[in-house]
């Protein structure tokens, strides 16, 4: 199977990108969009949102990144795609699923599942514009207001040349409340003939089995709950193993996951990550962010976002590692005396 990490506005990005890949049993990853809108936007552009272009468009554990654009206007998303294309992405991925409503209102992200028609000429505009071995993908959510036309969209971006698609199972009405509808994404798998992908509400393991009986999809995308517990995409590996693996890999398999103590040198660097890339008044809020997200999975996390909570200060977040570190550290020197 696949496991392909999700764009995500604001949370998922290079940074967390970095960090969660070095956790291992992610395949590929997907960037935050790039919003095109009526120019061809410079390279510094490109790259300051994927800098793995820097990197042979893979992140610094090798995993490969697709680049994504946004917008509605197939001749200028085309120009784009052409130009971000001779960076050297590992495909480029486009964006038919973003419930904000700044993006809506401007005709971009989910507001084009209303518009089948367009969906094509977007897709078809990319696909010419881009070097034939270089894959055009596509992500979607079931539909605006409704999941009517899921299936005609879903046609629609095969019929454009897209040779993969991503279905977040919720439209854009249902926003990011659960449930998915994981049976809709069987019914567009159905529909269309190349691959799919489903998307959403994927938090743990059961959620992710579950996920592939109910939709039919041999691979997933992880959002939210990778960020939440970023040992799941190796944890969802382990548990799909054939059963007739072999002795030494069963019993890996049984001991998948990371722990708090495995986590804490990952945030350390997560931080020290965000304060070369991020301004001052910034970094304490995406750590804090991470942490919020980290205390569904880890009791420890509930306990260290309360003492970081009012903190924003970097030095003071800084001495406030180096003492959550040094408990680490002494923590596994009382468990291996």
């Amino acid at each position: 199977m696949t496991i392909i990490l999700a764009p995500m506005e604001g949370l998922l990005d290079f940074v967390l990108r970095d960090i969660l890949t070095r956790v291992g049993g992610v395949d590929r990853c997907v960037s935050e969009f790039i919003r095109v809108t009526n120019s061809v936007l410079p390279d510094r552009v490109f790259i300051r949102v994927v800098p793995e272009l820097l990197n042979g468009g893979r992140t610094l554990a090798g995993v490969p990144v697709r680049a994504q654009l946004l917008g509605s206007d197939p001749v200028c998303l085309a120009d784009n795609a052409a130009s971000l294309a001779a960076l050297g992405p590992h495909g480029i991925d486009l964006n038919f699923g973003c419930p904000a409503k700044t993006v809506n209102r401007h005709g971009g992200g989910a507001a084009l599942l209303e518009d089948p028609e367009l969906l094509l000429k977007i897709v078809a505009a990319v696909r010419r514009a881009v070097p034939a071995h270089l894959p055009v993908s596509a992500k979607m959510r079931l539909g605006f207001h409704d999941d009517l036309r899921a299936e005609e969209c879903a046609l629609a971006i095969e019929s454009g040349g897209a040779c993969e698609l991503v279905v977040h199972a919720r439209t854009k009405a249902d926003a990011y409340r659960p449930p998915a509808y994981w049976e809709r994404v069987a019914d567009i798998r159905e529909a269309v003939r190349i691959p799919v992908v489903a998307n959403g509400e994927i938090w743990t393991v059961q959620d992710a089995l579950r996920c592939r009986e109910v939709s039919g999809c041999h691979s997933l995308m992880l959002g939210r709950g990778m960020v939440t517990d970023p040992g799941l995409a190796l944890a969802i590996k382990a548990a799909t193993r054939p059963p007739n693996q072999p002795a030494w890999l069963a019993s890996e398999s049984a001991n998948v996951g990371v722990t708090w103590l495995t986590l804490l040198p990952l945030m350390s660097d997560f931080w020290r990550l965000v304060c070369v890339h991020l301004e001052p008044r910034q970094q304490a809020g995406r750590l804090k962010q991470w942490l919020n997200f980290l205390r569904r999975r880890y009791p420890e996390a509930e306990q260290a976002y309360a003492s970081l909570r009012t903190i924003n200060c970097p030095a003071d977040v800084e001495r406030w590692l180096a003492v959550l570190d040094l408990g680490a550290n002494l923590s596994k020197v009382n468990a291996h005396p």
